[in-house]
């Protein structure tokens, strides 16, 4: 079964910028298509971006020309590089495969001055 382990978040200022990354066990991350997602406080969780196996990508309109997804299969990791932060990207951010695997712990991003 795979499990993703995500990192890289933490306090930054508006305006700012963060690289998250997510660390996928087992041997198919390659044949997975992957996605970002994000929960906010008080909010549902969201969807932000995917990339698929092939290296196409997707984003949601809250994030589109800010954040930029990609991946490196050889190391089974998935990155999500976030420039121009806001307040409102404060939430706890996610990774996971299509369709929906285990859940990690997420990381934590903090937009604030």
């Amino acid at each position: 079964q795979v499990q993703f382990a995500e990192s890289g978040g933490g306090l930054v200022q508006p305006g700012g910028s963060l690289r998250l990354s997510c660390a996928a066990s087992g041997s198919i991350f390659s044949h997975l298509t992957m996605v970002w997602y994000r929960q906010a406080p008080g909010k549902q969780r969201e969807f932000i971006a995917q990339i698929t196996h092939g290296g196409t990508t997707y984003y949601s309109d809250s994030v589109k020309g800010r954040f930029t997804i990609s991946r490196d299969n050889a190391k089974n990791t998935l990155y999500l590089d976030m420039n121009s932060l806001i307040p409102d990207d404060t939430a706890v951010y996610y990774c996971n495969a299509l369709p929906v695997l285990g859940w990690g712990q997420g990381t934590q991003v903090t937009v604030s001055s």
